[in-house]
């Protein structure tokens, strides 16, 4: 591909040193469809990063774009706080119908802000207020986002020193396999938690990614996950599952932990539930857990009802058949896993691991400074693909669910072509 030198200037001029993704994808992008996103100069790529898992039915999906076009040239509400609506409504009876329903799972539904860390601040404070305590567990390797609740339960040191203040009232403890399997699962979180002198707080709550997605793509066993079920439980902690960005079907489930068979007592929601990438989050828990005052977490954006109408399209188009949708994923994970078997076998990949689950995987080199260049030279190959982990040693791979077989193919290739050439 010939990409010609992008005008950058006003982004390099005005917008701060913070952004970060244009670094390494160098143009400036126009348009997208589907799998493929194209720069304003008609060079077309294949996306692999799914807007960070916001959208999982691929970008400007014409059956959402059409319920959203017709909403808004009807002058249907954009703007609603929590005030009641047809969008709404129908959103809630979708979700209920089609996702909690199906699984048995009791839910009530919260609409906080409309980023995946509000409903983690809405998460940890809900958690507090109902055990009256102050501490929160969380893992090694965790990302909750970068509102300072968050942070202070997200494990890597880089965006936590952005934090510029103390991160308090969090715990980290091992995540599954944290060391390498010479150790027994929660051998020091239970010697913490009955050990009086131990200075750990009790918790109020634990909070978990079955999958880790930025953490670089660390897959808890299912049995662990029911393990750490059991131990909240045991020891009167509520279990948070955080799922913004491995939920709505990424796993192939549309939750993450069905396949470990446990109901978590807080789940949050965000990314991909909009399915158009519009701003959406939720908060979803026991009801008994239900005892906000009216108004005492709130926000100007948690309703925003053109990503009702979006997030109803996508339920109804995707999930009303929901087990068609799970093979369908997990048959393009099965492709996924096989292109990197294939790869992992070459002498000149170097590769250390391969992970993954549904359409989430994870390729680490022993060189770790290699997942950058592999990433730079998808890029210059029409791949977009980003690194992840504490180190930025790990190629993510992120495609939308919708991708075809072909397309998949095409980008698996590109990127084998991208490890040869770094090697």
């Amino acid at each position: 591909m010939t990409i010609t030198q992008p005008d950058l200037s006003v982004f390099e001029t005005l917008e701060s040193e913070v952004r970060s993704y244009c670094r390494g994808w160098p143009t400036v992008f126009d348009r997208a469809r589907g799998s493929r996103m194209y720069d304003e100069d008609g060079h077309a790529y294949l996306d692999f990063f799914a807007g960070a898992g916001s959208l999982n039915y691929g970008h400007n999906n014409p059956v959402l774009k059409r319920a959203l076009i017709d909403y808004l040239e009807r002058d249907g509400v954009t703007h609603g706080l929590d005030m009641s609506t047809t969008a709404k409504r129908t959103f809630l009876q979708a979700f209920q119908d089609l996702v909690l329903r199906p699984r048995d799972l009791p839910y009530k539904v919260m609409f906080p802000g409309p980023t995946g860390t509000n409903a983690v601040e809405s998460a940890l404070k809900l958690a507090r207020k109902v055990k009256g305590r102050e501490a929160i567990v969380s893992f090694t390797n965790a990302f909750h986002g970068m509102s300072l609740g968050s942070l202070a339960v997200t494990g890597n040191a880089f965006k936590r020193a952005g934090a510029g203040i103390p991160l308090v009232h969090g715990t980290p403890m091992p995540f599954d396999n944290y060391f390498d399997g010479t150790v027994p699962d929660f051998l020091w979180f239970e010697r913490l938690l009955e050990d009086q002198g131990s200075g750990l707080n009790k918790p109020a709550a634990v909070i978990v990614e079955t999958v880790q997605g930025e953490g670089g793509i660390n897959v808890a066993r299912p049995e662990w996950l029911r393990a750490l079920k059991e131990l909240c439980e045991r020891q009167d902690m509520l279990l948070i599952v955080d799922d913004i960005q491995m939920g709505c079907g990424r796993t192939g489930a549309f939750f993450s932990f069905e396949e470990a068979g446990i109901t978590p007592d807080i789940v949050t929601v965000s990314k991909s539930i909009s399915g158009y990438g519009l701003p959406m989050s939720l908060c979803l828990f026991k009801p008994e857990l239900d005892v906000w005052e009216p108004g005492e977490h709130n926000g100007t954006f948690r309703g925003n009802n053109p990503a009702f109408v979006t997030a109803t399209a996508a339920l109804e188009t995707y999930w009303t058949d929901g087990a068609a949708m799970e093979k369908q994923t997990r048959a393009r994970g099965e492709q996924v896993e096989q292109a990197l078997i294939s790869l992992t076998e070459e002498n000149l990949a170097d590769v250390k691991e391969y992970r993954g689950r549904g359409l989430v995987w994870g390729l680490e080199f022993h060189d770790t400074s290699r997942a950058s260049r592999v990433a730079r030279r998808a890029f210059e190959l029409g791949l977009l693909i980003e690194t992840s982990g504490p180190r930025g040693e790990v190629v993510k791979l992120l495609p939308a669910l919708t991708i075809t077989r072909d397309e998949l193919d095409e980008g698996l290739g590109v990127l084998a072509r991208a490890v040869r050439e770094t090697a």
